[in-house]
């Protein structure tokens, strides 16, 4: 046939004419994981003609490339149809963790969160790729609040040395562990440092160590002494102890001294030894005898030195008004004489009817008159010396004196002074 103009053309009649016979025309739709609801132009037999429009619809966990397309006059459908997995966005993994999923970033994945040892999650532990292609939850964090462990030394109880109220202790110091980084920033002790001297008693020692996040961890260990101790002593009665040390502690050395006009028995020192008794005998004062049937004034002498400040009051008569006077001043200062360790010999009268006495015991005339030329005392004036415990004349009076005027010049003494922080630590004083 010849085509006329205004006409259509034999093929597009041909098209024509197929497509109002119903004749399938694009590949048949077949939706995996999905379906297709298809409306042909006509009401066609085949969901395939041409012109027909199919809407996409995907199952749970799939989502459509496109939701609808048309077979097109080219045979081919108007796009893509398939369905496709939901996939959400791929997570961050948490700082120090991790996480672990059931299938990956599909739909319904399950996702558990876990941190490195020593770290703990904060947040939500799990989540789960929605239809929305959002996860159900955020990322977690692993945060590091776990203390870090110190462990500390045990330390065994310490003796103190001989003679000593502390002992040197040492140990090691111990290394803390982080259960996270690992980095500890401080180590802090309380109490003395190793290799340091304690004394006695119970000390309560502590390690605190911190890591990066501020956490800390402490431990807690006691340092003690002890100190070997005799059984404590006393000093005597009428006279001193003193000693060094902590006065009863292994080593400790007490040294003995008795107050004038006594004398010492037993052991003049004692040190506390190891089996914790104490070395030598018992110490006593006992009252001093004093022996006035020498044969010599030097030999009485003798019996003071070391332990008593002589006062020699020496008088032609018992008449003599500067004896009398001497005397009574000093029958009222008998405690400041005793405290002073002094005692007083009276010489009285001339040779050969001179009498001599210490308190209430006399002294021959012969042994009275050997003083008096010792000392180069007069007979037939009044005379007082005074001789310090070294045997040595410190002092002449031809004159009476007041017992305060006798007592500043004693005190004056070094000797003197050391008596009087003994006897002012054993609490003797005298008001007279």
């Amino acid at each position: 046939y010849t085509q006329l103009s205004g006409f259509p053309s034999s093929e597009t009649l041909s098209v024509v004419f197929l497509s109002f016979l119903g004749t399938p025309w694009c590949a048949p739709i077949k939706v995996k994981h999905g379906d297709a609801r298809c409306r042909t132009p006509r009401g066609e037999q085949y969901k395939n003609v041409m012109g027909t429009r199919c809407k996409i619809h995907c199952k749970q966990g799939y989502e459509a490339q496109n939701t609808e397309v048309v077979c097109m006059a080219s045979k081919h459908w108007s796009s893509n149809y398939a369905c496709r997995e939901i996939r959400c966005p791929k997570l961050n993994m948490p700082v120090n963790g991790g996480y672990k999923c059931s299938d990956g970033s599909y739909f319904n994945s399950r996702c558990e969160f876990f941190c490195s040892p020593g770290y703990s999650l904060k947040g939500q532990k799990t989540a789960t790729c929605q239809h929305n292609k959002e996860w159900s939850g955020a990322v977690p964090t692993c945060v590091d609040i776990d203390p870090p462990k110190i462990k500390c030394p045990n330390v065994k109880d310490k003796w103190a040395e001989p003679g000593k109220l502390t002992a040197r202790v040492t140990w090691d110091s111990p290394e803390g562990v982080d259960t996270a980084d690992g980095i500890l920033t401080d180590v802090i002790l309380k109490g003395k440092p190793s290799k340091s001297d304690f004394p006695e008693g119970l000390h309560k020692m502590s390690y605190t160590v911190f890591d990066r996040a501020g956490n800390k961890g402490s431990c807690r260990f006691n340092v003690r002494v002890r100190v070997r101790r005799c059984s404590p002593l006393f000093a005597p009665d009428n006279g001193y102890m003193k000693c060094d040390s902590d006065k009863d502690n292994y080593g400790a050395n007490c040294e003995f001294s008795c107050t004038g006009g006594y004398e010492l028995q037993g052991s003049a020192a004692r040190v506390c030894q190891h089996g914790l008794t104490w070395s030598g005998a018992d110490t006593t004062c006992a009252p001093m005898n004093i022996n006035v049937g020498v044969r010599t004034a030097a030999a009485l002498l003798d019996q003071f030195y070391e332990k008593r400040r002589l006062l020699i009051i020496s008088a032609p008569t018992a008449a003599n008004h500067n004896y009398r006077f001497q005397m009574t001043n000093l029958q009222h200062a008998q405690c400041g004489l005793d405290l002073r360790h002094v005692t007083v010999i009276e010489v009285v009268g001339i040779y050969p009817t001179q009498v001599g006495r210490i308190r209430h015991r006399l002294l021959p005339p012969g042994l009275a008159l050997q003083l008096r030329l010792l000392l180069q005392i007069p007979q037939r004036s009044f005379q007082m010396v005074l001789v310090d415990k070294q045997g040595m004349d410190k002092q002449r009076y031809p004159f009476p004196i007041t017992a305060a005027e006798l007592f500043t010049t004693i005190d004056t003494f070094p000797i003197r002074k050391d008596e009087m922080v003994l006897q002012q630590e054993a609490g003797q004083t005298c008001q007279s």
